[in-house]
């Protein structure tokens, strides 16, 4: 009897080809997963980011603390008082300068009703100008030295232009509140886990692009430490001799305005901002030499420290160049706001290590 041949059964597929796109498609379906969930977290990612900013400037701290043997084993309790500190050493200059303020609020409503009633006096000053005196004068006598209740100025600070601008302002304190909150808490677990989050986070690296991008990884922490130590020591010699200048030129409660001046030094910039507001109080109550003096000082100050003292700190444990320093800060700055200043070192590191690699 006649037989049909067997049919040979269908040929498989190409299994090295069905592997490579089942990890193509892995590797899409992670990729959308993790878009995703950043995505959810968006909100967060500045708060995750300034903790991890102070993270890394304080590790060697913490990693200092953990090795002693007092405090063997004490993970949490270490983290609790690392997290109490940086909140105190936020806390406690706005609580003094609300303090002060709220101290000085009683004699601002006087002069402010004395302004409505009797107009703002003419200050000295204005007549021992060098040029344009006459002509502030004149100004000074038709728009100030009058009695303000009817002033346009006035009713324009009783507006809703006013009102809605103090609701704007009290909904960012309150947002500015609770992401400093926020942020405290994820510091406070970053805390805790200690190395093992390094250790898992370098392992996790060197999976997936090797011992160079361990390496780079290393460098660019090491850039957000640099420049956290040269925000922080240049805002304090700022705010030191600044100090003395307060001190010398007779304005009042020095302490407290070399404090905000050390605080806003540690900001690129933000300094004139201080001085210049004292400046401006020296030459309102008649001493334009010891105002005009502070300003210069100042702004010397600032410019060597900010051009000068501050890239070379940063330079120095980044092993940058001045120019990519400088423009790594100020880049960072404009491009990511606050949080740039730390991110934009980072980043000139990379541009560093990738430049370095291809030269070699």
């Amino acid at each position: 009897m006649n037989s049909r041949p067997p049919v040979a059964p269908p040929e498989p597929p190409d299994a090295p080809d069905c592997l490579k796109n089942q990890k193509a498609a892995s590797l899409v379906l992670y990729i959308g997963l993790v878009l995703l969930a950043l995505w959810v977290v968006r909100d967060f990612i500045a708060v995750v980011a300034w903790a991890a900013v102070l993270a890394i400037a304080l590790w060697p701290l913490l990693r200092k603390v953990e090795g002693n043997r007092w405090f063997t084993g004490r993970t949490t309790l270490i983290a609790a008082v690392l997290t109490l500190a940086i909140a105190l050493l936020v806390v406690l200059p706005v609580g003094v300068g609300i303090a002060q303020a709220l101290r000085e609020a009683h004699d601002m409503s006087d002069w402010f009703k004395d302004a409505q009633e009797n107009g703002i006096p003419l200050p000295d000053f204005i007549q021992h100008l060098p040029f344009g005196a006459q002509q502030a004068s004149a100004w000074w006598q038709a728009n100030l030295a009058q009695p303000l209740r009817g002033s346009a100025a006035m009713k324009g600070l009783h507006s809703t232009t006013v009102m809605t601008l103090g609701r704007h302002f009290g909904a960012r304190a309150a947002h500015a509140v609770a992401v400093f909150g926020f942020m405290l808490i994820t510091l406070f677990v970053i805390f805790q886990a200690g190395p093992r989050l390094s250790s898992s986070l370098l392992k996790g690296v060197r999976r997936g692009f090797g011992e160079d991008g361990a390496q780079l990884l290393l460098r660019m922490a090491t850039a957000v430490r640099g420049t956290v130590s040269g925000l922080v020591v240049v805002g304090l010699g700022e705010g030191a001799l600044l100090g003395v200048a307060y001190f010398v030129t007779g304005l009042p409660h020095v302490a407290l305005l070399a404090l905000v001046t050390a605080i806003a030094a540690m900001l690129p910039f933000c300094a004139p901002l201080t001085f210049g507001l004292a400046a401006l109080w020296l030459v309102s109550q008649g001493s334009v030499a010891a105002g005009v003096g502070l300003a210069v000082f100042g702004s010397v100050v600032v410019f060597i420290a900010e051009h000068f003292v501050r890239p070379v700190l940063i330079g120095n444990s980044t092993r940058l160049p001045f120019l990519l320093v400088l423009f790594g800060i100020l880049g960072g700055a404009e491009t990511f706001g606050l949080l740039g200043i730390f991110i934009g070192p980072a980043l000139m590191t990379v541009l560093m290590v990738l430049w370095t690699d291809l030269v070699r």
